[in-house]
């Protein structure tokens, strides 16, 4: 009796209960598999670069959306010597770093040793094949061999079995999944374009080059001191006690909730809580943009004595969602680094006493600053609405590529 090992189950799984018409095969059966190359180490001598070839990693593919279009390098003559030209319609497979991502060329291109190109054999269509390759990935990945770095090999696509439909269905159920990608492409493109409008809104209005239609008069000038002081509110620690401990993200990505932790396990007693509206800064990581305003659903968390709580002590002065954004901004960031004792950006420790000396520029009135925050704030929920239908357009299409690609749901052939 044969045992059937993991791989085999999971690269089999769609196998059992082929839809009528559908043909279980081996790739190499209706695929060419073909490995890239770049004979010459290092990879990076630039005697082989610069010249008018495109060369792509793979970098390129994942960026690609499934569409190879650009290219972050080119070789020369020489170059091409020591590599391989794939021509446009190849798919191209990532077989180390990032395995299993798969992307057409758009046009001809040289690739590394890392990346391998199927070209579909007659009667086989591209396009599902690269969407049916892509659905795959995270199988190849949990099989790929350990090693000094995960990879699979041509000799393993070869033998991988898939199921394939007939030609035109295969055609269709690469049309339907075109369609929702152009969809996601659009979206996409949306979001980034709100992205940028807002950070360029941003730039105008929290400098005064852009005045709100309703204000004038000139900004005044402070120093972070004459509104804000630096807090401490201890809690009372007990091994018993349930923490409610929270974190910043990097990039000015937020307060965030940790797992809860009894006093007992956390690694010290010296806890301080927040307030809706404190501003929160983590000591060790400001220079990274781990600062923001602590809102009502992280009102009562805990932090160590890693992070800096400052409230606000002048609210007649200073608007704090106004001060939060910013305190957000390039120029505001490289001053809390200022504010910073070390050597190494990863070892700098921020110094609250220096950074409330800080001068910054603000309204006048607490009303504009109110209206340039609430204006902020809209375009940050017009890019959130924006983003979550972009998600669920990519969970529609996963959910998709799962009952199309395995012919659960078929499709009607004209």
């Amino acid at each position: 009796m044969k045992v059937i090992t993991l791989t085999e189950k999971l690269l089999t799984r769609h196998h059992n209960t082929l839809p009528a018409g559908w043909q279980s095969k081996k790739l190499g059966d209706v695929t060419s598999i073909k490995r890239g190359k770049f004979s010459h180490r290092p990879r990076n001598d630039p005697k082989f670069f610069g010249g008018e070839t495109p060369f792509i990693q793979t970098g390129d593919i994942v960026s690609g959306n499934g569409k190879v279009t650009h290219h972050s390098q080119s070789l020369n003559d020489l170059g091409v010597s020591v590599s391989k030209v794939f021509p446009a319609g190849t798919i191209m497979m990532a077989i180390a770093a990032n395995i299993g991502d798969c992307a057409i060329l758009q046009y001809d291109c040289a690739c590394t040793d890392s990346v391998v190109g199927i070209t579909p054999r007659a009667n086989h269509d591209a396009n599902f094949f690269n969407y049916y390759l892509n659905d795959r990935k995270a199988v190849f990945r949990y099989i790929a061999p350990e090693g000094a770095q995960k990879n699979i090999n041509v000799e393993f696509l070869d033998s991988l079995p898939i199921v394939t439909p007939p030609i035109p269905e295969q055609r269709k159920i690469a049309e339907i999944l075109g369609t929702w990608d152009r969809a996601i492409e659009t979206q996409d493109k949306l979001v980034k374009a709100l992205t940028r409008r807002k950070q360029a809104l941003a730039q105008q209005l929290l400098t005064g080059k852009t005045r709100l239609p309703e204000f004038e008069g000139k900004w005044q000038t402070i120093r972070i001191n004459q509104a804000l002081r630096r807090v401490f509110r201890p809690i009372d620690w007990s091994p018993t006690i349930e923490l409610t401990l929270v974190s910043l993200r990097r990039r000015c990505g937020g307060v965030f909730l940790r797992p809860p932790l009894l006093g007992s396990e956390y690694k010290t007693k010296d806890l301080h809580e927040i307030c809706a509206g404190d501003f929160l800064v983590s000591k060790r990581q400001v220079a990274h943009g781990a600062l923001a305003l602590v809102t009502p659903e992280h009102a009562g968390g805990h932090v160590s004595k890693e992070y800096a709580i400052f409230e606000n002590q002048a609210p007649n002065l200073l608007h704090m969602p106004f001060f939060a954004r910013l305190a957000q901004t390039p120029r505001l960031i490289h001053r809390a680094r200022v504010a910073s004792t070390g050597v190494h950006i990863e070892k700098l420790i921020f110094d609250p006493k220096v950074y409330l000396k800080e001068k910054i520029q603000i309204p006048k009135t607490v009303e504009e600053q109110q209206a340039i925050a609430k204006v902020l704030t809209a375009a940050d929920q017009e890019i959130t609405l924006q983003s979550q239908y972009l998600d669920q357009l990519r969970q529609q299409k996963r959910g998709l590529m799962q009952q199309l690609l395995t012919g659960k749901t078929r499709v009607t052939v004209s």
